[in-house]
């Protein structure tokens, strides 16, 4: 048994943050889980992506009809764009992911994934569905509707295309084979080990009326799901507003509405609903044996409720758990009886959490822990025990004092690492690999560092965990909670993304190491065949908790032929070898963000030609050129409003705007005169793509051209070449079929159409079955100088490495004197 240290201290006022452990307990989060209590009903909704999801309506069904409701978004939506930093691809789903789970705690659904991964922008569900190989996430909604056991299932789209994107239309023919196939033992046989096979009564699209498509029918069953909620002082329009603002990696920021507002549905499978969502679906006490007696108790509770007292209602609460222990049916047991023991514990005026007493621990070390809890009732509760991990505090029932903070002191170990279990192993494109099918549906790690409290209330145990957190003070932002990390003993982050090499010189690469506990050991590079590695190892010595140092390996090409390597960093830290980085991310909106990618670079070698140093850079929305550009040589400035209006620009090789930047940069439409100004008197402008909606200039080059939602998705996609002799494919790098080799994601987006003949489009190319596009790249002669408007996805290419994107896209800043 651990020593227990027991600290009485007065109670304080504190700030807390979203991600505190602790649930709300106010008087209206109690009545609505006092209602809740007698409502056994469940509804899954089925979409895509981050933001697919209809979240008035599930604040309705949560809250209003207090049914049990979840939102399975397929991906995380990894594919996408930022539009608040340079996250991109697994980064930016970590941050979605944050993002949704942070939507749900405003509008009180709960958060689901499956495997699939958010592989960008696809035309139509026969690419999604080979992509994201359909059985195994097909396999994972399966599994989640047999977890979830929803009544009813609702899509966000339907599986004739009106979504406008594969990955909509697939999300709907998953569910539409999903409903039939959770219900057949044959199916996923595998799965019956851990939950039962599960027919839900009904599957129904919720159709939209999105911009020019309307899908709704006044024939349609509708749900008026606008109302206003009296115990929350909102009605589910402002609710929503509010869950949807957290999407502010898309921009989503939501006003909030108030009055009427239909939702209309349309049956896809099932009987369809006359009156009800639920018709035909007893969400009463009456599904289970013996609920009458269940019901009736909680309506003698809820009538004789006393807001300025809830904990006189402990007694029956307690009297009511013990009859819901004993329903026979699993599931609405499990559910019931963790509604029960929160809402108990909220009754009973207690607070608890516990929290590490430092931010970091590294994997096999013991972590200082502190469980607090305060009794803010004075109501007779006891405290029997406290479990963390591999540790338990027996406590002999100790009486917990009136408004008295209990400060209890143990250990636990640091047991796993604290890494996202679908980016615990490498990848395909279409699916993240998961190191066992039953984590699907999980939005984090269910194994994460947790505390489970025992109480015993009215002679009653009551368990419930608490995550582990750490929490300190910011003094702007008051008190703040975020996750505990565990980390290896040692990682190593290497310097760049990826080494660009156009001779056979040497480079350095310098890897950043930090320590997480007492280490010695050695750090190396892998051989790689082409390459040559100075030195062999590093060695390292007593590096203490938090110790930071740099070392540097030579590396230098064995010979001039193209090629692209994968570079990993091996530590070997205190006899065990490690190759992980560490990121970390941080906005104030999501809690911090932790994981440890491979410790990997790319080395590149290329036949690279430049002429011309100096950039100039205006920043979009967010992206990795300027490093990337950094990292073959140039000097790039990022430039502000000031250097654009009164500067001299014309020291500038080329000016370069980030992705989206006539989007989200509203000052550009002031600078826009200068930067033609510049391309005029000879300077070369290259304009990276733009979203077609919310233009801050009604033109944004010297001729006009329309910006379009038209792209080509498949990054192996043939290019034709139109202009063969202009400079952009010649100078200073002889562009060739070969240049286009390689690329990932996609070929580009929002190109261009209605191009004005002063500009020439370079390249053709489109999607299987499609006609040719040719406002990929357009160039046009102003002045003395050039500007160039590019769609091609260079943003993600040349952070990837991509050789032939490098080569083009330094023709693009080099234009011939």
């Amino acid at each position: 048994m651990k020593r227990i240290y027991l600290i009485a201290v007065s109670l304080f006022t504190a700030v807390f943050s979203q991600a505190q452990t602790n649930p709300p307990t106010d008087l209206g989060t109690i009545q609505q889980n006092l209602k809740k209590l007698d409502v056994l009903g469940s509804v899954l909704y089925v979409a895509a992506h981050p933001d697919d999801e209809n979240t008035r309506l599930l604040a309705y069904l949560a809250q209003e009809k207090h049914y049990r409701t979840g939102y399975l978004s397929l991906t995380r939506g990894d594919g996408g764009q930022n539009l608040i930093g340079n996250e991109q691809s697994e980064l930016l789903g970590l941050i979605r992911t944050q993002e949704l789970l942070a939507a749900r705690r405003v509008d009180g659904a709960e958060q689901f994934f499956t495997r699939a991964n958010d592989f960008g922008f696809s035309k139509g569900p026969e690419e999604t569905l080979k992509i994201w190989d359909k059985e195994k996430v097909l396999g994972d909604v399966v599994w989640v509707i047999r977890k979830f056991r929803p009544d009813v299932i609702i899509c966000r789209f339907p599986t004739t295309g009106e979504g406008g994107h594969g990955h909509h239309t697939s999300s709907a023919i998953l569910a539409q084979e999903a409903f039939t196939a959770a219900a057949d033992p044959s199916r996923y046989p595998e799965q019956l080990k851990y939950v039962k096979p599960w027919q839900a009564k009904r599957l129904l699209w919720n159709t939209f009326s999105f911009g020019s498509v309307n899908t709704t029918a006044a024939d349609q069953f509708k749900i008026d799901v606008g109302v206003y909620n009296p115990i929350l002082g909102k009605s589910y329009g402002e609710i929503a507003a509010e869950s949807r603002s957290n999407h502010k990696t898309q921009g989503f920021g939501s006003a909030k509405q108030r009055g009427e507002s239909y939702e209309f549905f349309k049956t896809i499978l099932g009987d369809a609903p006359q009156n009800d969502l639920m018709d035909g679906v007893n969400t009463t006490w009456k599904r289970v044996k013996d609920g009458d007696a269940i019901s009736a108790l909680i309506s003698v509770i809820s009538r004789n409720f006393i807001s300025e007292a809830p904990e006189k209602s402990l007694p029956a609460l307690v009297q009511l758990l013990m009859k819901v222990e004993k329903v026979p049916d699993i599931y609405w047991r499990e559910q019931k009886t963790k509604e029960l023991n929160n809402l108990i514990a909220a009754c009973a005026g207690l607070w608890f959490e516990a929290y590490a007493t430092e931010p970091t621990y590294a994997l096999g070390d013991k972590m200082n822990l502190r469980a607090q809890v305060i009794n803010r009732f004075n109501y007779r509760v006891k405290i029997n025990s406290i479990d963390a991990n591999d540790s338990s505090l027996a406590l002999q029932s100790k009486e917990i004092p009136f408004n008295q903070l209990q400060t209890f002191e143990t250990t636990a170990a640091a047991s796993m690492l604290t890494q996202p279990y679908w980016l615990a192993a490498p990848h395909p494109v279409g699916v993240y690999t998961l190191p066992d099918n039953t984590l699907a549906g999980n939005p984090e790690n269910p194994d994460l560092p947790k505390v489970t409290f025992q109480f015993i209330v009215e002679g009653k145990p009551i368990n419930i965990d608490r995550r582990i957190i750490y929490k300190y003070v910011d003094p702007v932002r008051g008190e703040v909670y975020q996750p505990i990390e565990i980390t290896p003993p040692v990682t190593a982050n290497i310097d760049n993304q990826d080494y660009i090499f156009s001779t056979q010189q040497a480079q350095t690469v310098l890897i950043n190491l930090k320590s997480f506990t007492k280490a010695s050991g050695t750090i190396s590079l892998k051989p790689i065949a082409g390459w040559k590695i100075s030195p062999e190892k590093i060695d390292f010595t007593d590096k203490d908790k938090n110790d930071e140092w740099s070392v540097a390996f030579t590396v230098t090409p064995t010979d001039n032929k193209t090629k692209v390597s994968e570079l990993e960093a091996v530590v070997n830290a205190n006899g065990k070898p490690f190759s992980l980085s560490l990121r970390r991310i941080r906005y104030d909106h999501v809690p911090a963000i932790t994981l440890f990618p491979p410790a990997q670079t790319k080395l590149v070698y290329l036949d690279l030609k430049h002429n011309g140093r100096k950039i100039g850079y205006i920043a979009g929305a967010g992206d990795q050129m300027p490093e990337a550009l950094r990292q073959v040589g140039y000097d790039v400035h990022l430039l502000s409003e000031n250097e654009v209006m009164n500067g001299d620009l014309s020291g500038y090789d080329a000016i370069v705007t980030g992705v989206r930047a006539y989007n989200v940069n509203e000052r550009l439409a002031y600078q826009q005169a200068k930067l033609m100004a510049y391309v005029k008197n000879g300077g070369d402008l290259v304009v990276q793509y733009n979203n077609n909606n919310g233009i801050v200039v009604k033109q944004i080059g010297p001729y006009p051209f329309t910006v379009v939602n038209r792209r080509v998705t498949d990054e192996n996609a043939e290019v034709t070449v139109l202009d063969p002799q202009n400079p952009v494919l010649n100078y200073p790098n002889k562009i060739t079929n070969d240049d286009f080799n390689g690329w990932i994601q996609e070929r580009g987006l929002y190109f261009v159409s209605n191009i004005d003949p002063q500009y020439k489009p370079i390249l053709q190319m489109h999607d299987k079955g499609e006609e040719p596009l040719n406002g990929s790249l357009i160039v046009g002669d102003y002045g003395k100088g050039r500007f160039i408007y590019t769609s091609l996805a260079f943003f993600r290419e040349l952070p990837a490495g991509v050789p032939g994107a490098y080569r083009l896209f330094i023709n693009l800043l080099s234009k011939p004197k």
